[in-house]
């Protein structure tokens, strides 16, 4: 509400209440002078400022409902301001009634700065008046940060829209061999990632991706004898990329990218819950590694806390959700150490084994290291470990061909016994189920 044009001929002691004592100044001096100024001689402050204190004094007033010049003399309740006055008139120009639209005091929601997530800001540049008031202000915030927070948000309605908890998975009915476990662990899938077969070779997106993990649990699953235990290994980098922005998370490099991030967040889930609910139906019990890759350092992270919730009352499924970068698993004899690859070197993986796992390692007569990353297979033997990297389903993106690397396509099953370590491993390739081989 602004003040009157001209200041009236003495000043209203009902507006004393809703000024301090620096603006029933300026508003004494503001009448007695007749304009600002005089007023801004009489004080010795600026004539913008008078107008600035005695301007603050009729709005707050008007906002608690009082401005006689407009016919609001009915105050608010304390802790309201007035938004708005209904006023209903007589024939003769009187008032009848009158109705006071109060809001809670404060800012209102729209003339509020909403400020950003303090993690996303840079810097914040300040512009301030002679007075020492701020007049503007900038906030810089970093993009792959904010590009993360959507990503989150995204992950989030995808998981709470789709994901029912699964309370019970039809057991097997044939024999279950307690004395072996079937190990499952799947390479790096890069679910997300588009390769052109007339530039790569190979072709994969979302549906592709999706379908041939499926397609290789199948086949696997059916290849392997009934076991009691059975272990999935997610070995890192299973989604491609990790936010809104299709590039690596550390170094943002610019990766090919299928389809929008939540697409993929629902896809990833989706072939995650196949494989693990149809192993439930072959085996006993079901324990799920999901390692962090450097292309899903985050993404990682509540893919295996989603996976927990999904199956927290389902006895025969369980999700290791530790965010370690190294994860154990003991059957008999047997100790086996999970890791992505891009944390350090393979010759240094037994002595940590044997030092986050003394027990164990004590224990234990076979030790296997199963790792990622590279998108090849190694196996080497050290004195009393071997450790091994992985093949993946899916072919090279543009940027691997460009650079010469190529590399068989496969997954593998792996038996374990309780006694004898691995006795067993079984191989499924694309070419099997339908998909042109880029090496062919």
């Amino acid at each position: 509400m602004k003040p009157p044009a001209a200041p009236p001929q003495k000043a209203d002691p009902e507006l004393r209440k809703y000024a301090t004592d620096k603006q029933w100044q300026c508003i004494l001096a503001w009448i007695a002078g007749g304009s600002y100024r005089k007023a801004e001689k009489k004080l010795g402050i600026d004539q913008s400022l008078v107008a600035r204190q005695v301007r603050a004094v009729y709005v707050r007033a008007a906002q608690a409902g009082y401005a006689p010049d407009h016919d609001m003399t009915h105050e608010a309740p304390p802790g309201q301001v007035v938004k708005g006055v209904s006023t209903l008139y007589d024939a003769d120009g009187e008032v009848r009634e009158q109705w006071n639209k109060t809001r809670m005091e404060g800012m209102a929601p729209e003339e509020r700065v909403v400020l950003p997530d303090p993690k996303t800001v840079t810097k914040v540049s300040t512009l301030y008046d002679q007075q020492g008031r701020v007049t503007q202000q900038w906030v810089a915030e970093k993009p792959e940060a904010i590009a993360q927070l959507r990503a989150w948000e995204e992950a989030a309605k995808a998981m709470a829209e789709t994901l029912p908890k699964q309370l019970v998975i039809s057991q097997p009915l044939s024999y279950l061999d307690p004395a072996l476990m079937a190990c499952y662990p799947v390479g790096d899938h890069h679910l997300g990632m588009l390769s052109w077969p007339e530039e790569t070779g190979g072709d994969w997106d979302l549906k592709i991706g999706e379908k041939a993990l499926a397609n290789a649990t199948d086949y696997l699953l059916g290849a392997t004898p009934p076991c009691e235990q059975s272990t999935i290994v997610f070995l890192g980098d299973f989604m491609h990329y990790d936010s809104f922005e299709s590039v690596t998370p550390t170094q943002r490099n610019l990766l090919d990218a299928d389809g929008r991030y939540p697409k993929m967040v629902r896809a990833a889930i989706r072939a995650m819950r196949y494989t693990i609910e149809q192993a439930a139906r072959r085996h006993g019990k079901v324990h799920v590694i999901v390692e962090i890759g450097n292309h899903d350092l985050s993404s990682s992270i509540f893919l295996m806390e989603c996976l927990a919730n999904i199956y927290a009352e389902n006895p025969r499924i369980t999700i290791d959700t530790s965010p370690r970068h190294y994860h154990y698993f003991d059957f008999g004899n047997t100790l086996v150490g999970t890791h992505h690859g891009h944390g350090c070197k393979p010759d240094r993986l037994p002595s940590i084994m044997a030092a986050d796992r003394a027990e164990a390692w004590g224990r234990t007569k076979y030790r296997y290291w199963w790792t990622g990353h590279i998108h090849h297979m190694t196996v080497k033997d050290y004195e009393a470990c071997s450790v091994e990297s992985f093949r993946i389903l899916a072919p090279s993106d543009a940027w691997a061909h460009q650079k010469g690397f190529r590399a068989q396509r496969d997954m593998k099953a792996i038996v374990l016994h309780k006694d004898f370590g691995e006795v067993g491993r079984h191989i499924v390739r694309p070419s099997m189920f339908g998909v042109k081989d880029d090496l062919s």
